[in-house]
C-alpha cells in the first residue's frame, strides 16, 4: 500500500496481514505512517496504490452495511460536544443491528458518573473513553484503535486492556497503534513495527526482532567495582559467579526489553515519547469524521 502527501511517501510499500480474531498492536515512531495506514483501513482515507481488503471488501468502496461491521477509535474528536455522554452512546447504538447495551457501554468504559455530562465538559481522557464507547456499542467485528488510551490514568489504562481482551473473546478482532510498549505487549498477539512507511519487524512481542536470541547482560558488584558480562549463556555465567563469590554481591540478569527492540528497529537513541494528553498524534493529516462506524 501506498500513500503521499506531497513529496512526502507517508506509507511506502507497507505490507499488513491481521488474522480473524487477532489482536495486532502496531508501534512506530510520529510520522512513521501508523495513522495514515489505519485512516486508509477504515475507509476515511484513499489510498494511491496497492490492494487492500477489510472483511472481504475494498474499504474504499464499501457501505453501510460494510460500515457497521466495524468500530473505530480516531486519535481525538470534538463532534457532538453539546450532547451528554448517555445521549451520545445511547443514540450511537440506533446504528447498528445487534449493538451493545448503551448503559453496559458506559458502565464498560468506566463514565457512569458522566452519563448526564456533556462532551465539551469532559477531561481528556474522558473523552477518550467516550470515543472508545462509541467505536464499540454497536458490536463490531472489527475495532481499530488509533492511540485509544491516551490520556488515560494507569488504572483506566488497565480496565481498557480487560475490556480489549473481552472483545477478543467475544469474536472480535483488533487492530490497535500505541506509543505504550507495555500495552502492546500485555495485548498484542502480534506487533508491526512501522518505520518510513514500511513494516521493518513483525512477530510475537517475546520473539519480535530475535529478541529471545538476543545477548542477555549479567551484572554484579565487588571490592574492585561493578562489572557487566554480555552472554548467551547467562545461566552458566551465574553458576561461575556463584562458584567464585558463593552469594553474588548485586546480581543482576537483564534480558532485551521490547522497548530495547523496538528502539533498535527504528534507529532510535532515547527512549520514546510518551503522550500524557490527547493532543499529540503522529505528524500525519487527521481527520474527524462522524457518523455511523465512527
Amino acid at each position: 500500500m501506498r500513500k503521499a502527501y506531497g513529496e512526502k511517501q507517508a506509507v511506502d510499500g507497507l505490507d499488513l496481514v491481521v488474522g480473524r480474531g487477532e489482536i495486532v498492536a502496531v508501534l512506530g515512531p510520529n510520522g512513521a505512517g501508523k495513522t495514515t495506514t489505519v485512516e486508509i483501513l477504515e475507509g476515511f482515507r484513499s489510498r494511491d496504490g496497492g490492494d487492500v481488503r477489510v472483511l472481504g471488501e475494498d474499504p474504499a468502496r464499501a457501505g453501510r452495511a460494510w460500515r457497521s461491521r466495524i468500530g473505530v477509535v480516531l486519535q481525538g474528536t470534538n463532534d457532538l460536544a453539546e450532547a451528554t455522554v448517555g445521549e451520545l452512546v445511547h443514540h450511537f447504538a440506533t446504528y447498528y443491528p445487534g449493538a451493545r447495551d448503551a448503559d453496559e457501554v458506559i458502565d464498560l468504559v468506566g463514565l457512569r458518573e458522566k452519563v448526564r455530562t456533556r462532551a465539551r465538559q469532559l477531561s481528556g481522557g474522558q473523552r477518550r473513553r467516550l470515543d472508545v464507547a462509541l467505536g464499540i456499542v454497536g458490536r463490531p467485528e472489527l475495532v481499530f484503535l488509533d492511540e485509544p488510551t491516551t490520556g488515560f490514568d494507569p488504572q483506566a489504562r488497565r480496565s481498557f486492556w480487560d475490556l480489549v481482551t473481552n472483545l477478543r473473546e467475544d469474536g472480535a478482532t483488533v487492530l490497535l497503534t500505541t506509543h505504550y510498549l507495555e500495552e502492546a505487549e500485555h495485548l498484542a498477539d502480534r506487533v508491526v513495527v512501522v518505520r518510513d512507511g514500511q513494516v521493518v519487524a513483525e512477530g510475537p512481542p517475546a520473539t519480535l526482532g530475535g529478541r529471545t536470541a538476543r545477548q542477555a547482560v549479567v551484572r554484579w558488584h565487588d571490592e574492585h567495582g561493578e562489572h557487566e558480562q554480555r552472554t548467551d549463556t547467562p545461566t552458566e555465567v551465574v553458576g561461575e559467579l556463584g562458584a567464585r563469590y558463593g552469594e553474588v554481591p548485586g546480581l543482576q540478569v537483564l534480558r532485551p526489553t521490547l522497548e530495547d527492540v523496538y528502539l533498535s528497529l527504528i534507529g532510535a537513541d532515547e527512549k520514546p515519547a510518551v503522550p500524557t494528553t490527547s493532543d499529540e498524534h503522529d505528524n500525519e493529516p487527521t481527520t474527524t469524521p462522524t457518523g455511523a462506524g465512527r
